[in-house]
């Protein structure tokens, strides 16, 4: 069974890097496209944010759930739940370069300690969305593919960085939605 499973993870690899590789670089790519900027009018899609935050806050309480699931032996759904959680956080980085490639950059306004609070909290949040990927995906693969044992290894590492990636992007919305441009 392991070494089919082994199997079954080689397969996925080369996917799992490429993703890793791909998604942060076309997202920044398409993060610096401006629709407004080159000159096509198209409306902002301003009732994204909180849309956004909201599936944020959603991913951050099913992978509690799919957690405590797994912990009660409940595999099924805790797989359900991990799905659901990925399903949203492609929906969130769709929404979220939609929203930005529509819209003008929204400048964080305040000021003192809550602006260093504020820009360490959306550095680390930056930083480990991209991290994360590859994460998410071995710890997915390890789990469909049986390898229970070095999934529940690296899911160990993985639960903590994702959920802090999903919390603390509800707590950026919540600090710089009152900068927002209506």
């Amino acid at each position: 069974m392991e070494n089919n499973s082994k199997q079954i993870e080689q397969k996925y690899n080369k996917w799992i890097w490429v993703l890793s590789i791909a998604i942060p670089i076309v997202v920044a790519i398409l993060f610096g496209v401006n629709l407004q900027k080159l000159g096509y009018d198209v409306k902002p899609l301003s009732f994204l944010p909180p849309i956004y935050a909201t599936i944020n806050g959603i991913t951050a309480v099913l992978l509690f759930i799919a957690v405590v699931a797994i912990k009660k032996g409940n595999a099924k759904l805790h797989e359900r739940l991990i799905k659901v959680c990925i399903a949203c956080s492609i929906a969130f980085l769709a929404m979220y370069v939609a929203y930005h490639m529509t819209s003008i950059e929204t400048k964080y306004g305040g000021e003192g300690i809550i602006r260093y609070v504020y820009f360490f909290i959306l550095i680390t949040h930056i930083l480990l969305s991209i991290i994360i990927i590859p994460f998410v995906l071995i710890t997915f693969v390890r789990g469909i593919s049986g390898s229970y044992q070095r999934h529940k290894k690296i899911a160990r590492i993985t639960y903590p960085m994702w959920l802090y990636v999903a919390v603390t992007g509800v707590i950026v919305y919540l600090m710089i939605s009152p900068y927002y441009v209506s």
